[in-house]
């Protein structure tokens, strides 16, 4: 008898793919759906089943899913700077709903949604957990209503329609393997080739190595509870911490210069200006800048207790990150005093 074949929706992401590799060391059939113009990789050489189409096609889906027992979503657009939202919620939410009705008829064990960790609500000065209600709209901006609508359609399903439905609540990933790079990772890449001049003071994030993350969406698709969000994060990681620890990494001095939160807001307000003039999008926003200190520390303590997870010191995936972005650029930088 076959092992039942694992299907990893946007396997060609920065999660996706750490999930995908780890499926597959573990010997099992592994499928994918990705779109014929996805950057294979982060998956290369790896023993998969490659399907094509995207979100919207119903056939590919249904196709894909046919003999899985468990399918894992790793398909997210995370573009939160652009100016219309229409994309984000296309992918996010009219795309998720294609995938979910295509699950609910594929007769799956566990269907493994990789959420947010802005999804959890705020309470400013406490640590929050997954019974704490999404109640920051206005601070986050269409990218993470994008993302607390998807979740809430996910366990709709979950506890209407009966899908076996997850949600993880990621916090932002570090690690090795960021081709992208991600937004958050990009702080690690610029710091680790000595191209950040400065660090942000006041800001921080929960946050996780991507090894760890994708091994909390396994041991969700084997005891995670359909229904149920589950926070995957390691701790609060200051941005100062962060840039600190990839420079260090990369034997480079880590930046001296400290930009206050007032004076980012400025710039992310000229910046917010500057693009709807231009009519372009600016990474720099002032939600943007919101998505870098509103959120309140987090307790991961129920994906220990319920998943088993215990994750590693998120500072050895940065340290690690910023050993990958020096290696892609094909040099060591020179090593600096300090």
């Amino acid at each position: 008898m076959t092992d039942p074949v694992k299907l990893v929706i946007g396997a060609s992401g920065f999660l996706g793919s750490e999930v995908t590799r780890r499926l597959a060391a573990t010997g099992a059939p592994v499928r994918i759906l990705v779109r014929p113009t996805s950057d294979l990789r982060p998956i290369s050489g790896l023993p998969l089943d490659i399907h094509y189409g995207d979100l919207f096609d119903d056939d590919a889906l249904r196709t894909a899913m046919y003999g899985c027992d468990v399918v894992y979503h790793c398909a997210v657009d995370t573009r939160a700077w652009l100016r219309d939202p229409g994309p984000l919620f296309r992918t996010n939410i009219a795309g998720l709903r294609h995938v979910l009705d295509a699950a609910l008829g594929a007769g799956l064990r566990r269907f493994v949604f990789t959420s947010s960790a802005a999804t959890i609500g705020r309470r400013p000065g406490s640590v929050v957990d997954e019974t704490v209600p999404f109640n920051w709209p206005r601070l986050g901006g269409p990218y993470v209503r994008s993302r607390v609508e998807a979740e809430d359609l996910v366990l709709r399903y979950a506890t209407e329609r009966g899908l076996p439905a997850v949600a993880m609540c990621v916090a932002n990933t570090y690690g090795p393997g960021d081709w992208q790079p991600t937004p958050h990772g990009s702080f690690v890449a610029a710091a680790a080739l000595g191209k950040l001049p400065f660090r942000f003071a006041g800001t921080g994030s929960e946050s996780v190595g991507v090894a760890d993350a994708a091994r909390a969406l396994l041991l969700a698709s084997e005891y995670g509870r359909p229904g149920e969000r589950y926070i995957v994060a390691e701790r609060f990681l200051t941005n100062a911490e962060l840039v600190t620890a990839a420079a260090h990494a990369a034997d480079r001095q880590p930046p001296r210069l400290a930009i206050p939160l007032p004076a980012l807001y400025a710039a992310a307000g000229v910046a917010d200006t500057a693009a709807r003039v231009r009519g372009r999008d600016s990474r720099l926003t002032v939600t943007s800048v919101n998505l870098m200190h509103v959120m309140s520390r987090m307790d991961h303590g129920k994906a220990g207790r319920e998943l088993g997870w215990q994750p590693e010191p998120v500072l050895d995936a940065v340290a690690a990150a910023a050993r990958f972005f020096v290696d892609r650029r094909g040099r060591r930088p020179a090593t600096t005093a300090g």
